[in-house]
């Protein structure tokens, strides 16, 4: 069992950690925010391609396609 020094001193280091969460450097946080992840133009192309293509495929069977016979009745 730790002596109670020891656990005075661990509660103590503990609580200036709490009086310090939310108080970060401004500088910190700008470099945090310019971080984030990026999509590149290619990727974005290229989904974009595939969107409208197969919209595109979509319409043209939709209306392009061969027309069934008439049946007379």
């Amino acid at each position: 069992m730790p002596a109670p020094r020891n656990i005075r001193n661990r509660n103590a280091k503990f609580n200036k950690n709490i009086t310090k969460r939310g108080n970060v450097d401004p500088g910190k946080v700008k470099e945090r925010e310019d971080d984030g992840p990026r999509i590149s133009p290619a990727l974005i192309g290229f989904f974009l391609v595939i969107v409208v293509g197969s919209s595109l495929v979509q319409v043209f069977n939709l209306f392009g396609g061969p027309k069934p016979p008439l049946e007379d009745e």
